[in-house]
């Protein structure tokens, strides 16, 4: 039993030094200001809407192909 607790204290006292870390972590990251958080948000739409007509373009040819193939 005296087992069991003493390492419930140590698991409780892990998470603390982790949540510590964690916290301490944070604080060293260089967080983007409101301009480039735009201009990122931006590439990433630009990005994601590529891509999708990439694959969309691909799928509705690889689709065309195979009716081609089955008839």
């Amino acid at each position: 039993m005296a087992a069991q607790e003493t390492a419930v204290q140590s698991n409780a006292s892990r998470w603390k030094k982790f949540l510590r870390e964690v916290k301490a972590e944070l604080k060293k990251v260089t967080w983007p200001g409101k301009a480039e958080l735009i201009s990122f948000t931006g590439v990433v739409f630009v990005t994601v809407t590529v891509v999708a007509a990439l694959i969309w373009v691909l799928d509705a040819s690889f689709a065309q192909i195979l009716k081609a193939i089955i008839k």
